[in-house]
């Protein structure tokens, strides 16, 4: 091939290699400048979508309680020279939280912790309407109440979702009045679900939590966690503070659900237990428990819920439950940890054969419980 012919060949390889660089370079702008154009044009995110949803239902929830003050007269008088009259703490005391509806003849939900022993509840609705609210019952141990405007009407209420299909990474969008700052929205993600609360310190609470990181602050408290489709899938209850602060945790609205209706129908909820302290046991604890010299027992080495305390005459004390025994089977199913348990004896009916199969000096031995209705919750 002469040199000519190969020079025009690589003129003509030349151009059709621009050309086509132009045209990705093109292709690929396009989409951004569609983008920028779309936004131009006032159109919004999800969460605005979602907000426009739910956030007619929002509420604020404002309470008052008594507080009892110190009788100075029954304060012993030398101390009363000493360190004078104690100062008077106020009447009472005054306090915030969020809810939201749930129907439209003013039937809202909220935390118990926000509602509890108090004297006085006043709902202010989005659009500042204001009405008296009258609690319809309490759960501490799952922390959700029902409370009930009175007077009024056709309220909006919020779409509710279902808990069950949520995924870790799902969209979640917090509103409430935290800091008393009304119609206030976050915006995150589903950081964990099924997050025992026991694992921060709430020994006498019963919850699964959904984890996000959407921001939920003092005053969020019983306000509606919402997905992407602008539908309510938890309640928000609490917030880690001090070291790995950030995280936010809600209550599932599956499980909300089902305590107001129990609320409403029966006018109180009913918890079974077995009266027993347990802490989590697997292979790897067992085995380097097992090989210190200085162990006083020997550990199955497996998974399963060890048993630390047994309550005196509780059901378990009564069902023969002891110190040391590994619970690895409950009412037919594998137990694999503490929560597993926990889990089935809330679904076990009250003074109803209750079968569980345990470990004890390595054999294993079946057992029949009848729970209990949980106590103190008066």
């Amino acid at each position: 091939m002469s040199k000519c012919c190969s020079t025009y060949l690589k003129h003509i390889a030349n151009i059709i290699f621009s050309a086509l660089i132009i045209l990705i370079i093109t292709i690929g702008i396009e989409p951004v400048f569609a983008a920028q154009t779309d936004i131009s044009k006032g159109e919004h995110s999800f969460v605005v979508s979602a907000v426009r949803d739910v956030a007619p239902a929002v509420v604020r929830i404002d309470t008052e309680r008594k507080i009892d003050q110190i009788d100075s007269d029954l304060i012993d008088p030398l101390l009363r020279d000493l360190l004078g009259d104690p100062e008077l703490r106020p009447e009472r005391e005054k306090a915030q939280g969020s809810g939201f509806l749930i129907n439209s003849s003013g039937l809202l939900l909220t935390n118990a912790h926000v509602v509890e022993r108090v004297e006085k509840v006043n709902v202010t609705l989005a659009n500042g309407e204001e009405f008296e609210g009258k609690v319809e019952g309490v759960d501490s141990v799952t922390d959700i109440a029902l409370v009930r405007l009175e007077g009024g009407s056709n309220f909006k209420s919020a779409p509710i979702g279902n808990s069950e299909n949520l995924e870790v990474g799902d969209w979640a969008i917090a509103l409430g009045t935290p800091y008393g700052l009304e119609r206030t929205v976050t915006l995150g993600i589903i950081s964990s679900l099924h997050r025992d609360i026991s694992s921060l310190g709430f020994s006498d609470k019963r919850l699964d939590l959904i984890q996000t990181d959407a921001a939920i602050n003092p005053g969020n408290s019983g306000g509606p966690l919402v997905n992407s489709n602008g539908e309510v899938i938890g309640i928000n209850t609490l917030v880690r503070s001090g070291p790995g602060a950030g995280l936010g945790f809600a209550i599932p609205i599956n499980l909300a659900t089902k305590i107001s209706d129990e609320l409403m129908n029966k006018g109180e909820v009913l918890h079974p237990y077995l009266g027993i302290q347990m802490v989590p046991l697997t292979a790897r604890i067992a085995k380097e428990h097992n090989q210190n010299p200085n162990a006083l027992v020997q550990l199955p080495e497996r998974s399963g819920a060890l048993i630390q305390t047994v309550i005196p005459e509780s059901p378990a004390e009564r069902g023969g439950l002891r110190r040391g025994d590994l619970v690895i089977f409950a009412d037919g199913n594998e137990i694999v940890d503490p929560q597993d348990l926990l889990q089935k004896v809330e679904q076990a009916e009250i003074g109803s054969p209750f079968p569980l199969a345990v470990i004890r000096n390595s054999k294993e031995i079946r057992l029949s419980i009848k729970p209990e209705t949980l106590p103190g919750l008066g």
